[in-house]
């Protein structure tokens, strides 16, 4: 039997030009509880980065008009997102590039489908791993799941949007630390996204319309002057 998957729902994105080994990837991470999708060049990698949040990146460095080096270079001026690349080019020369700029691991082609799960699991443990250990967040009358992704409020159901999920769950695997705008906009909204700062104070607000008790004095979702936001909660 499969062991259940405590890092279900997290978002990989598969930057590759092999659509055959892109669609098997994809597949195999999804029958492991993920969702996968591919890109098969740098436009296209940008426009799902700028749409979605993404939680994990395999990143070909051979790629059509470009490559994954350069992708990576520009992914790491908006955005911390965990790099795996995975490439067929071996040499030690490489491998260090692919570190010095901003790879977190480096998974040489051919691999084993097992080989690449494990990396994968592993580095999502690393990445995120305190949030995926501490089942939920608690505050006030509020309680947010970080494993089944709901929030409840004397445990019926708080109704969010996706983008407020988004932006709580970010906020909850990072609670009691400052978190600059700029970082929510990039990891909620997209490593390329255009919206404005204005979109992150709305969803500010209408999370506290929803999840605080005086909307007008927040008790937990916190404004650092001249940082961004904060959740706040007791240890």
């Amino acid at each position: 039997m499969r062991e259940p998957n405590c890092n279900r729902k997290r978002n990989i994105l598969m930057i590759d030009d092999d659509e055959d080994l892109s669609f098997i990837i994809c597949e195999m991470l999804e029958s492991y509880g993920y969702y996968a999708a591919c890109a098969r060049n740098a436009e296209e990698a940008f426009e799902m980065l700028a749409a979605q949040t993404w939680h994990l990146i395999l990143l070909d460095i051979n790629l059509p008009e470009t490559t994954g080096f350069e992708l990576c270079r520009e992914l790491r001026k908006v955005s911390n997102v965990p790099v795996i690349f995975a490439s067929a080019r071996v040499s030690e020369d490489d491998r260090i590039t692919g570190f010095d700029i901003g790879g977190d691991d480096y998974l040489p082609k051919p691999y084993s489908m097992k080989e690449l799960l494990s990396r994968v699991n592993a580095l999502l443990r690393r990445a995120y791993g305190a949030a995926e250990e501490e089942q939920s967040v608690c505050f006030g009358r509020i309680c947010a799941n970080l494993i089944s992704q709901t929030v409840t409020r004397d445990k019926q159901t708080v109704p969010l949007s996706l983008r407020e999920t988004d932006l709580l769950f970010y906020l909850c695997r990072h609670k009691n630390t400052p978190i600059p705008k700029e970082t929510l906009l990039s990891e909620v909204w997209g490593a390329f996204s255009t919206v404005e700062p204005s979109t992150l104070t709305v969803h500010i607000r209408w999370l506290r319309e929803k999840l605080e008790e005086n909307p007008a004095k927040p008790q937990y979702i916190k404004t650092v002057f001249k940082v961004g936001y904060m959740l706040e909660v007791s240890e």
